[in-house]
């Protein structure tokens, strides 16, 4: 009896996830602007962190409450938009001469705290991350989110990764972000002889493992796809494992860089002082070009990071573990 095998899906992906840039960046549904009940929520989050004297990411839910129904029911949606949608979603409507980079970040750690449960960012325990041009280029163990070089597509290690732009660079630093599900459907119509690839096991070096492990680029799981890729952690995973990687796996990895960063299938955004942009890990790759920075530290280009573990979040295959946070103490100081 022959077994109906489903490990591979062998058929395009058309649900909204399978976006292309060109075709929804004169679009505005996904960009969010959150109501007046929302923002007065998250104000008044602020003003009860006031009063006790707490600042993110040192309280919890427990120390914060958000009681207006229609408030609580558009984080509702923001959460399933994330899930079930584009898998991104940008908030506007904070006024950020408003309020202080402390007011800010409070508010923005409250609204992951009602959206998901913060996750450490690196060996430290960071579970904000400040991303901001201060790192050496020149040192090997400085992550490139610490410089103002171009970032290359990737996904995080978190359900959901969230930014929080409190300044703007000089000139450039646009973010941009790719599908993973149209990376996927363009493999599958142009590239079919290296889609098996994807499905099996590299050796990633995960920030916070002490060696190097092993996870697939894709995995269908469920009805639902996901996408774990960042190219550089993968050569050095085989590299630290001393394991070179054939010519077809870099071939493989060409052609999914090649497809990435086609002009149809990116989306490439500014985001404003205030803005809030959330992105699903495992169906939208995130990126961020090149930027030129003021020599005043105090007016350099600023973001907060929240990585997310969410309530929501798809059912993942066993040979694709999930990866919600860094480990503190272990591996790479990163």
């Amino acid at each position: 009896m022959r077994h109906r095998m489903n490990t591979i899906l062998k058929t395009p992906i058309t649900d909204k996830c399978a976006w292309l840039g060109k075709d929804i960046a004169q679009k505005t549904d996904w960009l969010y602007t959150m109501s007046a009940d929302l923002l007065q929520a998250l104000d008044d989050c602020v003003k009860q962190l006031e009063h006790k004297r707490l600042t993110a990411p040192e309280f919890s839910k427990t120390d914060i409450s958000i009681h207006c129904a229609d408030a609580l029911q558009e984080l509702a949606y923001i959460a399933d938009e994330l899930e079930n949608g584009y898998g991104f979603i940008v908030l506007r409507g904070i006024d950020a001469a408003k309020y202080t980079e402390i007011q800010m970040s409070n508010m923005y750690y409250a609204l992951g705290l009602y959206l998901g449960e913060p996750v450490t960012q690196n060996a430290r325990g960071d579970l904000i991350g400040y991303v901001e041009n201060i790192g050496d280029k020149n040192q090997k163990m400085t992550r490139v989110y610490e410089t103002n070089s171009y970032l290359p597509y990737h996904s995080d290690m978190s359900d959901v990764v969230g930014l929080l732009s409190i300044r703007k660079a000089k000139q450039g630093g646009l973010s941009s972000l790719v599908s993973s599900a149209s990376v996927y459907n363009t493999i599958l119509e142009k590239y079919p002889e290296y889609l098996s690839y994807f499905y099996h096991t590299a050796w990633y070096d995960h920030l916070g493992e002490v060696d190097p492990s092993l996870s697939p680029i894709f995995s269908y799981y469920e009805g639902k796809l996901a996408c774990r890729y960042l190219r550089a952690y993968i050569e050095l995973g085989h590299e630290r494992r001393d394991v070179p990687m054939s010519q077809v796996q870099l071939d493989a990895l060409n052609v999914f860089d090649q497809i990435s960063h086609d002009p149809n299938l990116k989306l490439d955004m500014m985001l404003e002082p205030g803005d809030i942009q959330f992105c699903n890990n495992y169906c939208v790759m995130h990126s961020r070009n090149a930027f030129e920075d003021y020599d005043d530290l105090t007016q350099r280009r600023k973001l907060l990071r929240l990585w997310l573990k969410m309530p929501n979040a798809r059912k993942l295959a066993k040979d694709f573990p999930g990866r919600n946070g860094i480990p503190k103490g272990l591996g790479q100081a990163a």
